[in-house]
């Protein structure tokens, strides 16, 4: 099985790897399409406003800036503590057990704007580029990465979860993936979906989901994993669920 979250916009600072070798980083085959929007972003790096401007960014997040200037440079951590925020937190990599951590460079992985799309464990600096975003001498992201993106996602056999936001599912498509929306229910049982706040709630399945000794395979499997851990989840459709918690 295989969980894709979406990424975060803030991210640690740090780590304790060596620079960004992209040999190492899973799914090797996004590497010159990886490489062309590194070199485009750091490039860009050296223009601070026009950094600011194509990044929308304001003058008190120049930091975001100075990050990309030291792309190729910066020590690496793994994904799934590079990214924080309220989905990461949910998620708690520090306080799993050693398995469970080796579970969730498994069984998870992140869409990124900068990488496409990395295992938990990929090693990658701090960087700062949305799926929204357009590079100078590269253009939309949406146009780069469907090419060369969507071919990978389409040899990822077995079940896929997919948690993205709007905006990095955009990117590009997962044939036969199930979604999840997070709804919130009432004491009359009416129904509203949740926006920013669903990410602790997905950051909490993506946990249940590693911390199960036996991989799901089926969407069945998800949901009786997710009871187990005080999730209720339920199927909406062949390729739909829906996290439902109280209003």
């Amino acid at each position: 099985m295989l969980i894709v979250l979406p990424p975060s916009e803030t991210k640690a600072a740090g780590g304790t790897g060596g620079p960004l070798q992209l040999d190492d980083l899973s799914f090797p085959e996004l590497n010159p399409t990886r490489r062309k929007l590194l070199d485009a972003l750091s490039t860009l790096a050296d223009d601070v406003p026009e950094s600011l401007r194509v990044l929308k960014l304001t003058e008190r997040q120049i930091d975001e800036v100075h990050r990309n200037t030291e792309l190729w440079d910066s020590p690496t951590t793994p994904a799934l503590r590079r990214y924080t925020g309220v989905l990461y937190d949910a998620l708690d990599i520090p306080s799993l057990s050693t398995a469970e951590q080796e579970r969730a460079g498994e069984r998870l992985a992140v869409a990124s704007a900068l990488f496409g799309l990395l295992r938990g464990n990929d090693m990658i600096p701090a960087y700062r580029l949305s799926a929204g975003n357009s590079l100078p001498g590269v253009g939309s992201l949406r146009r780069v990465w469907r090419a060369a993106l969507e071919p990978v996602l389409a040899e990822i056999s077995g079940l896929v979860l997919d948690l993205r936001s709007s905006a990095y599912a955009a990117l590009a498509a997962i044939p036969g993936a199930v979604g999840l929306r997070v709804l919130s229910e009432n004491e009359l049982g009416q129904r509203k979906v949740i926006s920013h706040h669903n990410k602790a709630h997905k950051g909490k399945l993506a946990r249940a989901v590693v911390q199960a000794d036996a991989e799901p395979e089926t969407v069945e499997d998800v949901i009786d994993l997710a009871h187990d851990a005080g999730l209720r989840v339920e199927r909406e459709s062949a390729r739909q669920l829906c996290l439902v918690v109280p209003a």
